[in-house]
């Protein structure tokens, strides 16, 4: 075994992300929590207003998560029960779950090994005319294709609600995710770029569809004069509190530097695996894209046929050096509910593939060109100690 094969006692445990959040978004949300005003209120209205400015001045709305987006999206779009929507299988699992929180039918379709989004040559293919709207993916904050995406939606008519979940700050040729398209659902979770803690956001194109969404997001209710309400759509329990929109404020102003930060320390891990074991013996790293993604993860393929462990051992390897990771996604098709549905091993190679073998590097702001070092280092003593 190498002399890595333990975490020294000097070196503190370094996890797969942390969030970073100052002082000041601290002090705030001290300032909601006195003030009385917890659940929705002025902070929410504030967080909206300042989202929308980022997106160039479309209509916003905030949620309880970015499950709740897609859900809400989906319900906008007009897709109900009988209609299918196109998705990939690699993904978390809320992705397609919402599918069939709608009554719709989820279509997987593979993804492209390079950029492990969904597959847009096989997406047309996969067309029907029950296909409704496609939900694509931007896994690891990556895009895909937009100018082919929409192309497709448009010759089909289509609509389309974009998981954007880990996107926050990353664009397409030069333009932000969510500033274009149609419907574009983030996740604020914790592991995000810009977290409120938990919470989601969904652009519009319209108003109407704003305040469509608005009822969905609190019960269905319309209220109008100091007493009045009325309900004429079905909605849930979805809405943000003050505390969190206070938190997502707070991050707001630092989320050009951390993006800027991860993708620094994504050159990082790409200069210092280049020529070492880990890639010599076969680890798949991400697709360099220093244009359009915001690093949301640093996603390595293990090389498991070359490998005397699995991905678990791999992990409790790590573990041991004080090394945290993790694995975003298993496929999605596998999951016991969906072979319910018909769907069985062998129908989408490359997911499945990527989801035995897909493994999550640290990255996040704090972390240190060191901690990096230190990681890469890891990975290769582990790939040399093990290999078969």
């Amino acid at each position: 075994m190498s002399d890595s094969a333990t975490s020294q006692p000097n070196q503190p445990f370094i996890p797969f992300t942390r969030p970073s959040i100052d002082e000041a978004t601290i002090a705030g949300v001290t300032e909601v929590l006195r003030s009385g005003w917890i659940t929705s209120g002025p902070q929410v209205q504030a967080f909206e207003k300042a989202l929308s400015e980022y997106f160039g001045g479309r209509p916003v709305r905030v949620f309880n998560s970015g499950t709740a987006t897609l859900e809400i999206g989906l319900r906008i779009a007009g897709v109900q029960s009988g209609d299918e929507v196109i998705t990939t299988p690699l993904s978390w699992v809320a992705t397609s779950n919402v599918i069939l929180e709608v009554g719709a039918t989820p279509v997987f379709v593979d993804v492209d090994p390079a950029t492990r989004n969904i597959d847009l040559d096989l997406l047309e293919k996969a067309i029907t005319p029950k296909t409704r709207a496609i939900i694509p993916v931007y896994l690891a904050g990556l895009p895909v294709d937009m100018d082919r995406l929409y192309d497709i939606a448009r010759r089909h008519k289509l609509r389309v609600v974009e998981d954007a979940a880990q996107a926050m700050g990353a664009s397409w040729n030069g333009k932000r995710i969510g500033s274009i398209g149609d419907l574009v659902s983030f996740s604020f979770h914790p592991n995000k770029n810009l977290t409120s803690i938990e919470g989601g956001a969904l652009v519009f194109n319209t108003d109407d569809e704003a305040r469509l969404a608005e009822k969905y997001r609190l019960q269905g209710v319309t209220r109008f004069g100091l007493d009045g309400m009325d309900v004429d759509v079905l909605g849930g329990k979805y809405n943000l509190t003050d505390v969190a929109a206070r938190v997502g404020l707070g991050q707001m102003p630092h989320l050009a530097a951390f993006n800027s930060r991860r993708t620094e320390l994504a050159r990082q891990y790409f200069d210092k695996l280049a020529g070492g074991a880990a890639v010599a013996l076969g680890v798949g790293l991400p697709h360099a894209d220093f244009t359009n993604s915001n690093w949301h993860m640093f996603q390595i393929e293990l090389p498991l046929a070359h490998l005397t462990i699995d991905r678990a051992g791999f992990m409790e390897q790590l573990k041991a050096r004080g090394i945290g990771s993790g694995v975003h996604y298993p496929a999605i098709h596998l999951f016991t509910m969906y072979r319910a549905l018909g769907f069985k091993e062998g129908q989408f190679p490359h997911t499945e593939r990527l989801g035995r073998a897909i493994l999550t590097l640290p990255l996040y702001p704090a972390m240190t060109d060191a901690d990096v070092a230190r990681v890469c280092e890891a990975v290769n003593a582990i790939c040399a100690d093990y290999k078969k």
